[in-house]
């Protein structure tokens, strides 16, 4: 059975295969900002624990999705799916069974590394089945379930642990999953690339090294400050590790990233849009959680609507891009993008001891525009730049950067957020450098992409 045939008998169930794993890892990323304060208190978790709950998904995923993408294209993109799947809602599992912090922290790594291989294989499912008209309105579709995943996590994050319990958001994930796989297993076809050469193991290894020291050196800066030992010898790891990645990756014949990609301006920029842009905008929402349930004592279906202006806007901006504005270079969506959602921080980092859920909405509106114009276009403006033969490795690893923006950007604003301010303050500090972040990344992605080139 050819894959035209299978996406003919098949119509498009296996674009809901590949889209409700996609919407369930993409949920999980912020599903759990929401549920902080109860998590907190139930597992007396400390503010470091808090910020590796949310790390720590987002690091499996960083260190684990070139190589997943790498493994899958040999052992078949159906059966790592599969396997994903199962990962992932045994992990789940564990996260809402979870009786310390320890073990919900450590189940979280696994639920990344679960989430990095859907990740890697969903879109190479969708590939592989549809093609021609079909294949663009099957990606259009997965983009928009991506949206929707930024849209809905908050207030179903607040829902499940308002009227449930904390636990609910990761066992809510055990149906969905044996759903997937049982729809995956009717409908999807096997696809493999043969001859992709061998995994790169040892660049997999010190990249994971290179991320997770570098997370856990700035995570401790919070707390013993910059000259203890504890700081010093992570981000000291994290240096070797990186160099040695580097050289690893430009002499190995297999590289899990090419770094000669980046002799390209234009795609070093886009790269260095795509990793500045998660911290701007999406970083900074877990201490505004905290102080929205801790200070303003609101409710986590309150807090998680206080959060959804943003990505209501995010949502409305790209179907309105996309359909009035199809021609938009790379160059403008994405360093115009990354300006709104520098203005719309800035906007948010007025508060004061008077302010209620409401001094945030013009800022998070502002900001979910500039995620609406950026980050549909950044996967597509990515390959644009990169050969051909190198364009898969190109999405992967836009996405990498964004999932390895986020982790740093939690570890780098927690520092700020723990130094000793009335929380208003402290959060005002956390959205100045939020701002900073994404108006020095929109003027470096003006100055380095060529307009020329569309996605």
């Amino acid at each position: 059975m050819t894959q035209t045939s299978t996406a003919t008998r098949t119509g498009w169930w296996p674009l809901v295969a590949a889209c409700t794993g996609a919407f369930m890892l993409l949920v999980d990323v912020t599903i759990v900002m929401v549920a902080l304060p109860d998590i907190i208190d139930d597992l007396h978790m400390s503010f470091t624990g808090t910020q590796w709950l949310l790390d720590g998904y987002a690091l499996a995923l960083a260190a684990l999705l070139l190589a997943a993408g790498s493994f899958a294209d040999h052992a078949g993109q159906r059966k790592v799916y599969l396997w994903a799947l199962i990962v992932f809602a045994l992990a789940s599992l564990a996260c809402g069974l979870a009786p310390s912090g320890g073990v919900l922290l450590a189940a979280r790594v696994v639920q990344g590394a679960g989430g990095a291989a859907m990740m890697a294989t969903t879109l190479a499912l969708v590939s592989a089945t549809y093609h021609g008209r079909q294949r663009g309105i099957a990606f259009g579709v997965w983009g928009g379930v991506s949206g929707a995943a930024a849209a809905v996590a908050p207030v179903l994050g607040g829902l499940l642990t308002e009227h449930l319990h904390w636990r609910a958001i990761f066992l809510v994930n055990l149906p969905i999953s044996l759903g997937a796989v049982w729809l995956t297993l009717r409908t999807v076809e096997e696809s493999r690339r043969p001859g992709k050469g061998r995994l790169d193991w040892a660049g997999m290894v010190t990249f994971t090294v290179a991320a997770g020291a570098l997370t856990y050196g700035l995570i401790e800066v919070g707390q013993h400050g910059w000259t203890s030992a504890r700081t010093l010898v992570p981000l000291a790891a994290a240096a070797v590790a990186l160099a040695v990645f580097g050289v690893i990756e430009t002499r190995g014949d297999h590289p899990m990233l090419d770094l000669r990609l980046f002799a390209n301006r234009s795609f070093s920029g886009i790269m260095t849009g795509a990793m500045l842009l998660v911290p701007a905008a999406f970083a900074c929402l877990a201490f505004t959680s905290l102080w929205l349930q801790q200070d303003l004592r609101l409710g986590p279906v309150m807090a998680g609507l206080a959060l959804s202006p943003m990505a209501l806007a995010s949502l409305v901006t790209s179907v309105a891009a996309a359909r009035f504005l199809p021609g938009l270079s790379p160059r403008a969506a994405i360093g115009g993008g990354l300006l709104l959602i520098g203005a719309g921080a800035f906007l948010q980092g007025t508060l004061d001891a008077d302010s209620s859920w409401t001094a945030l909405v013009p800022g998070l509106i502002v900001t979910g525009v500039g995620v609406g114009l950026s980050i549909p276009s950044l996967s597509s403006a990515a390959m644009s730049y990169a050969p051909q033969h190198r364009a898969g490795m190109a999405a992967g690893t836009v996405n990498t950067l964004r999932q390895l923006g986020y982790a740093l950007g939690v570890a780098v604003f927690g520092i700020l957020y723990q130094d000793g301010l009335a929380p208003y303050a402290a959060l005002d500090d956390v959205y100045r450098a939020s701002a900073v972040t994404g108006l020095a990344a929109g003027l470096l992605v003006l100055a380095t992409v060529r307009p020329a080139r569309a996605a």
